[in-house]
């Protein structure tokens, strides 16, 4: 099918919704490592990763091993039977997560991972309400939509009852018009006027990414978790750490993204990098919260041996390459190049953010005013494109670059994005 004809038949046959990056989409046909490859044969430096899903490389060889070889015993069995696969992945889960932190219920996306962490926090409270983040993501479900704190990602009415937002950590915008650290973290304590004015003062839980992935790469102040999540518990709620994002080593040293803010979960759930591509979510809980739950419940695919030993290998990957290390020291690096880059345009690039292979750009009409600038990024992605270099975008207001390279990136490859950012910015600059 040629690209014409296949660019037709997506407008014609897939919903409106189903948006595509690029004035001219692209159409991938293959991926290996760091690189996908368009129908033409075009190679390009993935540095976005599928959403932060590919963490350790396009077709890893091991991780296509263990999917083969899956699909050649059995590829579904349901939860109404136990598969081997599935059981070795909860244990490894409840051997790598912070805490007390032990068993798990798996699903098929982010999404239905925090769903279940809602469910199973009001279960386990015998409370309902909820507190989420202005800014937040948490899926497409009516609930994850709910606790979703931007309206863009927020459609069809009515919402789930019972949830509050906080305002986020989002220190290049403040809310509160103050500055880190003489702000005294007003964000973080404001969560307790929230539950003492917009709630009954009984609530269930908090949901909270460590950086707010949509909402652009925003990084709470080193604090803000200790002081939030202690509010939180002291009037009766739990903590739901959503790692859909941050989790498996994509925030560089750490596995997970929570351990650097030095906080325990009472859940956390994962999606995205678990199993490098294949559909999974799973809800890891402490025993108690996790028993909280009715014994009949089901998930038709949550589970899945082939998407478990992918994830498994994935696991095993992570943990032999050492991408967790690679993932600060190749961060470090683009976190440097980015800084200068700012320096080089300060005019237009507001606010660089971001931990380890997960490292953002706010661009801005202007700099005293942080007018959001999301035709810029538009040109940017553009110009990368003609590159060879794929980036992201997200935030509120569609003006952040988002870079979440696969976990194997190297120096030579930022040294790539760097080469095309550079290049761009500069035509951005020159046109205005």
């Amino acid at each position: 099918m040629g690209y014409e004809e296949l660019v037709r038949k997506q407008k014609e046959y897939l919903f409106r919704c189903v948006s595509t990056y690029y004035r001219e989409p692209l159409v991938i046909t293959r991926g290996e490592g760091m690189y996908v490859w368009d129908d033409r044969g075009r190679r390009y430096l993935d540095c976005f990763g599928g959403v932060l899903t590919i963490s350790v490389g396009h077709a890893h060889p091991k991780v296509v091993e263990a999917i083969t070889d899956q699909v050649r015993k059995i590829s579904h069995t349901s939860t109404l039977y136990i598969n081997e696969p599935q059981v070795q992945l909860a244990e490894k889960l409840a051997e790598l997560t912070p805490g007390r932190l032990q068993k798990s219920f798996f699903t098929n996306s982010g999404t239905e991972a925090d769903e279940t962490a809602l469910v199973l926090a009001r279960l386990y409270t015998g409370r309902q309400e909820i507190i989420a983040l202005r800014h937040g993501y948490s899926g497409r479900s009516a609930l994850a939509m709910s606790v979703g704190g931007q309206a863009p990602w927020k459609l069809g009415t009515p919402y789930v009852a019972g949830v509050v937002h906080a305002v986020a950590p989002y220190c290049y915008r403040c809310p509160f018009k103050l500055t880190y650290p003489a702000c005294d973290l007003a964000c973080a304590r404001d969560v307790e006027e929230v539950i003492q004015t917009t709630t009954s003062g009984r609530i269930a839980a908090l949901i909270a990414e460590p950086i707010l992935g949509v909402g652009g790469f925003i990084v709470p102040p080193k604090e803000y978790f200790k002081v939030v999540v202690e509010i939180v518990r002291r009037y009766g709620g739990i903590f739901i750490c959503d790692e859909v994002q941050t989790g498996w080593g994509r925030t560089g040293e750490k596995m997970f993204g929570i351990e650097h803010w030095e906080v325990e979960p009472d859940i956390m759930t994962f999606a995205k990098g678990l199993a490098n591509g294949t559909p999974i979510g799973a809800t890891i809980a402490t025993p108690e919260i996790a028993d909280a739950y009715p014994s009949l419940t089901f998930s038709t695919f949550g589970g899945n041996p082939v998407a478990c030993r992918a994830a498994l290998a994935t696991i095993r990957v992570i943990e032999e390459e050492e991408l967790p290390k690679n993932a600060r020291i190749v961060g470090d690096y683009l976190r440097e190049q980015l800084e200068a880059l700012k320096e080089a345009y300060p005019q237009i690039i507001g606010d660089v953010r971001g931990m380890g292979l997960m490292q953002a750009l706010e661009l801005v009409k202007d700099p005293k005013t942080k007018e959001p600038n999301p035709e810029a990024v538009q040109r940017v992605f553009e110009e990368t494109k003609k590159r060879g270099v794929l980036i992201g975008r997200g935030g509120l207001y569609g003006n952040v670059i988002r870079l979440g390279p696969p976990l194997i990136a190297t120096k030579d490859h930022i040294d790539e994005l760097i080469a095309a950012l550079t290049a761009a910015f500069a035509v951005v600059a020159r046109n205005g």
